[in-house]
This record gives structure tokens, sequence and C-alpha cells, in this order.
């Protein structure tokens, strides 16, 4: 039977109701885990409970706290068959991408999963969040990180928060479903990851300094000027369509190319969720060609920037970064020949 480590890192599936709003309750979340049945139930893998200390608000998630949890499976990887992470869903596509990057090598399940009502509501998601994640983890079918929400099983840097109101909160508009929970689960095996022939092991990550701009109708790029300087390393653009950016008066040019000059990555994401980058398709977006800046293709810009941080805490050359952000190492990118 397989054994499965739950870590409980906050998040709504936690709370309680207090005066100020809904806070993470370790100690009831505790007691209504250990006292649900069908954890117990014939079939179900074995399990541990373990928290990370404090319990946090998934908007309070920082580097540090992805560190923490990829420490926690690193140390713990040999003692079980599967992993299941619950966490809050405003920042759980973030972390999903930054585990999938900082886990090389990983050949066994890691679900990400939480709720959108707290499981001491009547109404709650949670439970069967919870009881098909744990599922999903026992079979040990999936071998990399995943979120499962709303009876759809996705790649972790490949999903994006879609809705803040209704039960499938999550979406990966560029690729398919891992899996969908019906009456059975049902796996699309062609869309999983193959097995990892290298060793396990864990990438901490550096808390480099990364930065996300969105462009909007009007922005004016010289009040970015201070922002784009070489203390940034990274920063991911957010541009109209398939890579497209108004450059009205030449403004933005010269600030790439400045930033680019002081060894800070550039990369091109699409605020449309469904769509993929090709900078030399529009005029409007060649100056991302010119100033030496990077296709994210169809990432998401979560997984651009946990990307960022991965390849930074890994190289320190500019150009390596430069070369590998355009190059799927996790699944995170459909590849030019797949398209």
């Amino acid at each position: 039977m397989a054994k499965i480590l739950i870590l409980h890192t906050g998040g709504t599936i936690g709370m309680t109701r207090t005066e100020a709003g809904y806070r993470p309750d370790g100690e009831y979340f505790r007691q209504a885990v250990f006292h649900m049945d069908s954890l117990k139930a014939k079939g179900m893998p074995e399990w541990d409970f373990l928290e990370t200390d404090p319990l946090l608000d998934s908007s309070l998630m920082t580097v540090a706290e992805w560190n923490t949890i990829g420490q926690v499976i690193a140390d713990r990887y040999s003692q079980y068959d599967g992993f299941v992470i619950l966490h809050g869903t405003d920042t759980m596509a973030y972390t999903a991408s930054a585990l999938s990057f900082m886990l090389k090598g990983l050949n066994k399940p890691v679900i990400l999963t939480g709720s959108q009502i707290p499981l001491c509501e009547t109404r709650s998601d949670g439970r069967d969040n919870l009881i098909t994640s744990m599922i999903i983890a026992g079979a040990g079918k999936v071998r990399e990180v995943c979120i499962y929400f709303g009876g759809l099983l996705l790649r972790g840097n490949r999903a994006t928060k879609y809705s803040a109101d209704g039960m499938q909160a999550f979406v990966s508009p560029n690729y398919p479903p891992l899996a969908t929970a019906g009456i059975s689960i049902q796996y699309n095996d062609s869309a999983l990851l193959h097995r990892r022939s290298d060793r396990f092991e864990m990438r901490a990550f550096a808390n480099v300094p990364i930065g996300v701009i969105k462009v909007f109708p009007g922005i004016r790029f010289e009040l970015f000027e201070s922002v784009l300087t070489g203390k940034l390393r990274g920063v991911v653009i957010e541009t109209f369509g398939s890579g497209n950016i108004p450059d009205v008066g030449g403004k933005l040019l010269p600030l790439l190319e400045k930033a680019r000059a002081n060894g800070t990555v550039i990369t091109v994401c699409s605020q449309c969720p469904q769509a993929t980058v090709d900078i030399n398709a529009y005029e409007t977006g060649h100056m991302f060609v010119q100033a030496g800046a990077v296709s994210g293709r169809d990432m998401t810009t979560e997984a651009a920037v946990a990307k960022l941080y991965y390849l930074f805490s890994v190289y320190s050359d500019p150009e390596r970064i430069h070369y590998s952000m355009e190059r799927d190492i996790r699944g995170e990118l459909t590849a030019k020949e797949d398209l």
C-alpha cells in the first residue's frame, strides 16, 4: 500500500471564521483530517500529516516558503510514495510552478490542492479535493507536480487561477488536463511526463530580484526606467496578443537595450491566457528581437517567474539563462517543433 505525506501549509481549506474574517486554524484542521472517515476507508493509501509553521494565507507566500516546502519533500523523499500539499488558491499556481523546477528528477506525484470554501463549512469542496488528491497520489501514475481541483488534474506549471468564486478555480489554457475525476479517474496518458532517468535533487531558489510589468493602453515606459536597472535580474513583460506592445515615442527600446546590457533577462509572455508569443510576428513586437528579449511562448506568467528564479539559482551567466528560458525543461512550454 502506498504511503503519502499530507503537508498543510495554510490556505482556505484549513481556515475557520473569526471576527476579522477567515484565518488558518491548525488545531481545528488537524482534528478534522484525523476524524475524516473517508481518509481511512479501504483502498485509501496510508498517510502521515505535517504542518508548516506558521500556516499562511497563500497571498503571503514567498520564495522562502517555496524553499521550505521543497525541502520538506526532499528530506522525506525516500519515506513516501507521494505528497499532497494543502495550499491556498491565490498563489497555488506559483508554488506548483516553483516546485516543478525545484524538484529535479522527480519520479513521484506531488499534488497541490485546497478549497474555495473552508472545510469547517457545510458546502466545503475541500473534502473531495483532498480525498481525490490522495487517491491520485497513491496510484503513482503521475510523476510530476500537479494541481488537483474541482475534478481536474492539471500540470502545475501549466495552470493558472481562473476563478475566485467557482469550484473549478484553475485552468490549463495551453495544455490538456492530465486526468479528469468523474465516477472514475480517467488519465490522459499521452499528456503525462515520462519517467525521469536523472537523479532526484532539490535546488533551493536564490531570492533574486524578479519583476513583472503588465502592458496597458497608454503606458508610459519612461516611468519604468528606475525599475529596469542592473539590480533587476529578470523581468516578465505581459504584452498584448502574441507579443505586441505599444512604443509611442520610441521610449521602450532604449530601456530594454539598457536592461539587457546590464544582464537583465527579459521574458515576453501574453496577457491572453490562451496564446503563444511570437515576437517576430508583428512589427509592434519586433523591438523585443532588437533588444534580445526571450519569447515565453505559451508559458504562463507564473511558470515564467518561477523558471527565472530557478535558472538564476543554477547559472550565473545571463546568456545561459536566456538560452534556457526558451527551452522546455519541465513540460512548462510547447517546443516549436510540436506546434
